[in-house]
């Protein structure tokens, strides 16, 4: 790790550096942690260049490993509780060499060594630039999770010199790209990081209310939930001075509406992928969906009306699926976007376009015309199978209220009917279910496969 990055944490001393379970950790302490870990690592053998997953909730501890783990030079793996068999195939695709596991409550931990040997290529390219290195895995949900590899010292370099320390949220755990970039901004800037223990509108708001959270980075998909509980009414979120949000695509509607729930903070629409980093973006105002992408490190084109972007820091590549870039460097993010002047608007996934008798439709589209809809809280919109068509358009549909079982078909009935009044008719869902089941994975990211 950069020295002059471990330096600045102890230029910040008593300065609160984490917030878990209510206790405050000041920079010195974290410091303090990062070179206990030192010896922890010491006494395990861990060596440069070695592949280790960390293993655990995003504790204190947890951050001062990963910080420990940089400063060794050896290729972090960050993972939070998995399934055993999803936790198997992680270390199988990482060629995991030693694995370090947190206790539940943050603390404690354990390093195994499991008698592999990573020789990936990829590996191997930063072992010999003498490299730190960063492995994160896709959510998954479509398939097998690929797994990036990122050069840490690149990651590293694009957080300066503090110039306005803030109060941030750690709603991302350390095993997503945003994750990594909330715990590193907020550090480099002598910020504090304020945890929750469940991502829960009352457990966030909470937070907010209790520790003067400043900023809040989140999903829209959490944003909604937010909405549809109203708790935001019963704290006093006044300290909030910026909501951003990203990963997925934002519902016009639900934009607007947590402008009006939250009117003393700025909303800033972010974009970033783990192959890629975390993109400067300016958005156009706080109602609307048009954005500005890049700054120094980074470039982009349209290509087809798809998003090619250049990173200094991009990925090495995948250890297990071809990388796309193109020979000059450009990743094809298979985001869909159209433009006004420098402003882009994400329009969804390529993958997620529904060709319903060669008419494209876009599921956030329709998605936010549903949203429309007093009674329906959430709305997930995908492509199925039609001998016609090719594809119609399928919703399905959380209420906000309990509807009685002989009254669902009339509600679906006023439903499509409100669409046919907002979209051409090829967009109509031709199929919609109600379902209480939750919309979204793990990350707060909705999924399509889940419905």
């Amino acid at each position: 790790m950069s020295i002059s990055f471990l330096d600045r944490l102890h230029s910040f001393g008593d300065t609160e550096a984490i917030v878990f379970n209510g206790i405050k950790y000041p920079y010195a302490q974290l410091a303090a942690d990062v070179a206990e870990w030192r010896e922890f690592l010491d006494r395990e053998s861990v060596a440069r260049g070695e592949v280790v997953t960390l293993e655990g909730p995003s504790s204190p501890m947890a951050c001062a490993g990963l910080l420990a783990l940089v400063d060794r030079g050896a290729v972090v793996v960050p993972l939070s509780a998995l399934p055993a068999p999803k936790r198997a195939e992680f270390h199988e695709i990482a060629e995991a060499e030693v694995v370090i596991t947190l206790g539940a409550d943050g603390g404690g931990r354990t390093a195994e060594r499991t008698g592999r040997t990573a020789g990936h290529e990829l590996y191997r390219r930063l072992r010999e630039a003498g490299s730190p290195g960063l492995v994160l895995f896709s959510s998954g949900t479509t398939g097998r999770s690929k797994a990036t590899v990122l050069d840490f010292d690149r990651v590293l370099a694009r957080y300066g010199e503090p110039t306005r320390p803030r109060r941030t949220l750690a709603f991302l755990n350390l095993d997503h790209i945003g994750g990594i970039n909330t715990l590193l901004h907020t550090l480099s800037q002598g910020g504090t990081l304020v945890t929750v223990p469940e991502r829960t509108p009352s457990s966030v708001c909470q937070a907010v209310a209790d520790h003067r959270v400043e900023v809040l980075p989140t999903t829209p998909t959490f944003l909604n939930m937010l909405l549809i509980s109203r708790v935001y009414e019963r704290y006093d979120l006044s300290s909030l001075q910026l909501v951003t949000y990203g990963t997925e695509p934002m519902p016009l509607g639900t934009l607007r509406r947590i402008g009006q729930a939250l009117p003393g903070a700025r909303l800033k629409q972010t974009y970033g992928l783990s192959e890629l980093g975390i993109l400067p973006t300016r958005s156009k105002g706080d109602d609307t969906l048009w954005v500005k992408l890049g700054g120094p490190g980074f470039e982009y084109e349209i290509r087809d009306d798809i998003l090619w972007i250049r990173s200094e820091m991009a990925m090495l590549g995948y250890l297990n699926a071809p990388a796309p870039f193109d020979d000059k460097g450009f990743f094809n993010t298979q985001d869909v976007v159209e433009t006004d002047g420098d402003y882009v608007r994400i329009l969804g996934r390529s993958s997620e376009i529904i060709n319903v008798a060669g008419e494209k439709v876009y599921p956030s589209e329709v998605e936010n015309v549903l949203l429309e809809f007093p009674a329906i809280a959430d709305a997930t919109v995908s492509g199925r199978p039609s001998h016609v068509t090719g594809m119609v358009v399928k919703a399905v549909i959380k209420v906000r209220d309990e509807i009685a079982a002989a009254d669902r078909a009339g509600f679906v009935s006023e439903v499509r009917a409100h669409c046919r009044r907002r979209l051409e008719a090829y967009k109509v869902p031709a199929l919609i279910e109600i379902s209480d089941s939750d919309h979204h994975n793990d990350r707060f990211k909705k999924s399509r496969s889940l419905v």
